[in-house]
């Protein structure tokens, strides 16, 4: 990881784990960064993945967990037919309304957390052959799932944006922070 996830304040477990969280998608943010609509949506490896397809695919996904653990019908339905979609900008779509998107589910993820009363409570799985009948999950699992989902497609998007134009997460990492700082 080339950032340095600062510690929590003592005992802030929920802090910790949307602190991780949210250096995860720092990454995926990051692996886009200076890239047009054009270059983002590009396939550089022998894969179906673009780096825009990869931010719109962890966005809906966190958007669709969150969903699940309040209980809620999904937002966007993706069905083994539309599945494909949340890997790829539809007609129209840019990349700065995948990020602006994301921003939003971003902020509605730490509200809800932030407003559970342990990280113990659960909720349901949804009925799926790959879960066992009637599971129900921790807020806990919830938040290590999706800091799990996010890196490993974070990973994934280091590969394609090294791929694109030779950019590593490192030389991303300097270019945020100039940009930031100037």
């Amino acid at each position: 990881m080339p950032t340095h996830v600062l510690a929590e304040a003592h005992g802030d477990e929920t802090g910790a784990l949307l602190a991780f969280l949210e250096a995860q998608r720092g990454g995926l943010r990051r692996a886009v960064l200076g890239l047009t609509d054009d270059r983002a949506t590009q396939r550089p490896s022998a894969s179906e993945l673009s780096l825009a397809g990869l931010v719109k695919h962890v966005a809906e996904t966190e958007q669709g967990w969150v969903e699940t653990a309040q209980e809620l019908p999904h937002s966007i339905e993706r069905t083994q037919d539309t599945w494909h979609l949340s890997f790829q900008m539809e007609d129209g779509e840019t990349l700065a309304e995948v990020l602006a998107f994301w921003d939003g589910v971003a902020k509605r993820t730490e509200e809800f957390i932030r407003s559970v009363p342990s990280l113990n409570d659960t909720f349901p799985l949804p009925p799926a052959p790959w879960f066992p009948p009637e599971a129900r999950q921790s807020m806990r699992w919830l938040l290590l799932h999706l800091i799990e989902e996010t890196a490993r497609h974070a990973g994934h998007a280091d590969i394609l944006r090294e791929s694109l134009d030779g950019k590593t997460a490192f030389e991303l990492v300097d270019e945020e922070r100039a940009a930031r700082e100037g």
